[in-house]
């Protein structure tokens, strides 16, 4: 993608989208919606946009285009459940994908405390709860009430409290759920006695932003969410016409770039983690049938990765700089500026529509559950055989069969990058706690500095609900990285066979198995000693020869 010093600025409701109309072959991808008179029909809800095989799904899937309008119904009630519980001010959400990512993402950019628990790392489990746990109220939040991860944290929590003398009647007070009605879980909540929260039924996960899965954690932590809503629906009435349509021309944009990579770049100015949420909405909605765009969350404007040959580079923030990001010296084909709620609403529709220029059902998620029947399966039989091919000091080398791998760390990252194809990319896959082990989400940077291509960074199992699916059903050209590592002090999952560190290990395993199924070099570094493991790992990576790239 050629960096482009044209582009003018569209905007709406406070949002303002520059530069989309200058990449190449947007305007005719625009062109074309208008002409189809897709914007008015979306806004519509016409469940045909993707055609007859996506229709049953879209049609039990658009209520994100006004539920902002219908989360207003449940502001009442969450100012009175704030007050109730006012003297519990440590918020924790146990959520999955686009059930945690919103809400992270609004208490990150407006500053509220909120804990997310969105691992099955013990070592990340045993902090949360040592956590301040005499004033701690739970959200629980899933969709179809079955998500395994959740389901783990809600007994956990539920064994602590009673551990530390609560009655069941004092426990069941400090968990709040949040579920589709009728699921499993809200009926288990209210006999638990516990606060139940209707999620809208006609939103997706993904798309849940402004639903009662954003809202619930957000004004328990002290966020006006009223103001959210506010911004969205003054959005609202832009998303149907052809002029002054500032997520019609994000639309276009994203529809013109195809497939390839789409860096995510916060430029600072006011909006915090938007690039993970935006991440989760693309990679998920249009990573299907050998398709899709690939999202690269970028940590600075100057990292590695943010700009680059075939690469659309986007940034996000709150108010609108003149095309170029302040101190990184980059200029991106486009700049998305604005507030949180109209930010949702806008990259929510850019995505299905762009999804409708790419032939793809922005809806479903095909290939997400494989890696959760595969890891029900190993949590049954046991963990598979897997010996190491090479031990390099605190790193376990797991890479039989792979081309290149060697006996070293070094060796075998440097073996692992040769074989990425030139239209392909690299995903780590880092299945550790987010927060004790964050230094090893350093490796994104350093290994794209030493490859020409794009290099993507997840924690497991966070990323199977979100990228899991890019990986296995997107464009068939991944290598993947996985990072394991010792469980020094593992944790039981009240009422199951087994624990934390045997579900995570499963997890990782699962996925592994789900990935290299389809033929794809997947290379696992297991760590045995956490902390020696990484900075074994980061001097590797950091001393490898740098990639010639057009940056």
């Amino acid at each position: 993608m050629t960096v482009v010093d044209s582009g003018r600025t569209e905007a709406a409701a406070g949002l303002a989208v520059w530069g989309a109309d200058a990449v190449p072959g947007a305007a005719a991808v625009r062109a074309g919606l208008v002409a189809d008179q897709v914007p008015g029909l979306l806004a519509a809800k016409d469940p045909t946009l993707w055609g007859p095989e996506a229709e049953p799904e879209a049609r039990i899937r658009l209520g994100w285009l006004d539920t902002a309008g219908r989360s207003r119904a449940m502001l009442p009630q969450l100012a009175e459940l704030a007050d109730e519980l006012s003297d519990l001010d440590h918020v924790v959400l146990a959520g999955m994908g686009g059930s945690s990512l919103a809400p992270e993402v609004i208490a990150r950019t407006l500053d509220r405390p909120l804990t997310v628990l969105d691992t099955t790392d013990p070592h990340q489990l045993r902090a949360a709860l040592a956590d301040r746990l005499d004033r701690t109220v739970v959200v629980v939040s899933s969709k179809s009430g079955t998500t395994v991860e959740t389901d783990s944290h809600r007994r956990a929590y539920w064994q602590a409290f009673r551990d530390a003398g609560r009655s069941e009647a004092e426990t069941a007070r400090r968990f709040v759920f949040v579920t589709d009605p009728g699921s499993p879980l809200a009926g288990a909540a209210r006999e638990l006695g516990s606060v139940v929260l209707p999620a809208d039924p006609d939103v997706g996960g993904r798309y849940s932003a402004l639903t009662a899965f954003g809202l619930v954690p957000a004004a328990l932590a002290g966020v006006d969410v009223a103001e959210l809503l506010d911004q969205a629906e003054a959005l609202l009435p832009s998303l149907s016409g052809p002029d002054d349509n500032p997520a019609l021309a994000l639309a276009a944009a994203l529809g013109a770039r195809g497939t390839g990579p789409v860096a995510l770049v916060e430029d600072g100015t006011g909006i915090v983690g938007l690039a993970d949420w935006a991440e989760q909405l693309l990679a998920e909605s249009t990573g299907k049938r050998g398709r899709g765009l690939l999202p690269v969350v970028v940590e600075a404007p100057d990292a590695p990765g943010a700009t680059g040959d075939g690469v659309l580079t986007v940034t996000v923030g709150g108010s609108l700089l003149t095309g170029v990001v302040a101190g990184g010296g980059v200029r991106p084909h486009v700049a998305v500026n604005g507030p949180l709620g109209a930010q949702f609403l806008a990259w929510e529709l850019a995505t299905a529509l762009a999804c409708r220029v790419l032939g793809i059902n922005p809806f479903d998620q095909p290939n997400v559950a494989e890696s959760k029947q595969n890891t029900d399966a190993i949590l049954a039989a046991g963990q598979p055989a897997d010996q190491p091919s090479a031990t390099d000091d605190a790193v376990e080398i797991h890479g039989a069969g792979l081309p290149g791998a060697g006996g070293t760390v070094p060796e075998a990252l440097a073996g692992l990058l040769a074989g990425v194809p030139g239209d392909g990319y690299l995903a780590v896959m880092a299945y550790l706690d987010r927060h004790g082990d964050a230094d090893v989400a350093q490796l994104r940077a350093a290994l794209a500095r030493a490859t020409a291509r794009p290099v993507t960074f997840g924690w497991g199992p966070r990323f199977l609900h979100s990228t899991g699916q890019y990986h296995k059903g997107g464009p068939p050209v991944g290598s993947f990285l996985q990072i394991t590592g010792a469980v020094d002090d593992d944790l039981a999952v009240p009422g199951r066979p087994y624990t934390f560190g045997a579900l995570q290990a499963a997890q990782a395993a699962g996925d592994r198995k789900a990935v290299a199924g389809r033929g794809r070099p997947v290379l696992r570094l297991h760590l045995r000693d956490r902390a020696a493991g990484i900075a074994q790992l980061l001097a590797a990576a950091r001393e490898l020869s740098p990639a010639v790239v057009d940056r």
